[in-house]
């Protein structure tokens, strides 16, 4: 008698034959380069080919928001060969994504390039923050993360008003198993940083970051969530002097944890 056995099976993930480019940002990949591991992470686990380009640079953001506009132009034409031959582009900034795409094709008319406008326009067209390219382009809200900690969320002004992300950060945050998530106070206060803004008006900016601060520190929270570093750099700079208690956290890092990654480590 001939026994048969039935094929194995595998369940499709939703990122199944996509390839994506990680575009680490500039910031993140000196500075914080646990956040873009933690999106490849994520992205892979969901069934995403994550490359890494390595010709990319900076998003031409603080050339541009200082005036240097024909200084951005070599920028923005590097971005655009970079990522041109990917169908996704997935950065875990929303600020720097939404440079790319208010920005990159606004300097490139600037310069009086229309091919490099036509290009930018398109390469932008398909450059999402982690948190957009989960929810509107794998359609997932729950990632399979497990994150037992109290936090509170801040959403950061670029994020919120220029790639407009919407809620689907905290969407995301929500489908978190073991996470609880304590409500911020004027949340969409800015936290005062804004780039160049809070060189330029040191004494605003230490205020703004001043209220912010308390705002977070009176939730409770064990974590600061965001979408931006460079905000969360910011926000800690004050409650780390005043001895508050609150971690930092990319929104990516959360996500990217699960219950398997945290047996025997700390975050």
């Amino acid at each position: 008698m001939t026994t048969t056995h039935p094929a194995p099976t595998t369940t499709a993930r939703p990122g199944d034959g996509i390839r994506v480019a990680l575009f680490a940002t500039c910031a993140n990949d000196v500075m914080f380069p646990q956040t873009p591991k933690a999106v490849l992470r994520l992205l892979e686990r969901l069934g995403c080919t994550v490359v890494f380009p390595e010709r990319q640079t900076c998003c031409a953001q603080p050339f541009a928001n200082t005036g240097y506009f024909d200084e951005s132009v070599p920028v923005v034409r590097n971005y655009v060969e970079t990522f041109a031959p990917y169908d996704y582009v997935v950065g875990p900034s929303g600020s720097c994504v939404g440079a790319v795409r208010h920005q990159h094709e606004m300097l490139a008319e600037h310069a009086g390039d229309a091919g490099l406008a036509r290009d930018a326009r398109e390469v932008a067209s398909h450059t999402y923050d982690i948190s957009e390219f989960l929810v509107d382009v794998l359609g997932v809200v729950d990632v399979g993360a497990y994150f037992p900690h109290k936090v509170t969320y801040h959403p950061t002004c670029h994020s919120m008003r220029i790639a407009r992300v919407g809620d689907k950060p905290m969407r995301l945050l929500e489908a978190v198993k073991g996470i609880t998530i304590l409500p911020l106070v004027d949340a969409d206060r800015c936290c005062g940083f804004g780039g160049t803004f809070s060189m330029k008006n040191p004494g605003v900016s230490t205020a703004m970051a001043g209220d912010k601060a308390r705002r977070v520190m009176d939730t409770g929270a064990e974590y600061l969530v965001a979408g931006d570093n460079l905000c969360l750099l910011n926000i800690s700079g004050v409650t780390n002097r005043q001895k508050g208690g609150v971690k930092p956290i990319h929104l990516a890092e959360i996500l990217a944890t699960t219950e398997t990654d945290r047996e025997g480590a700390s975050l």
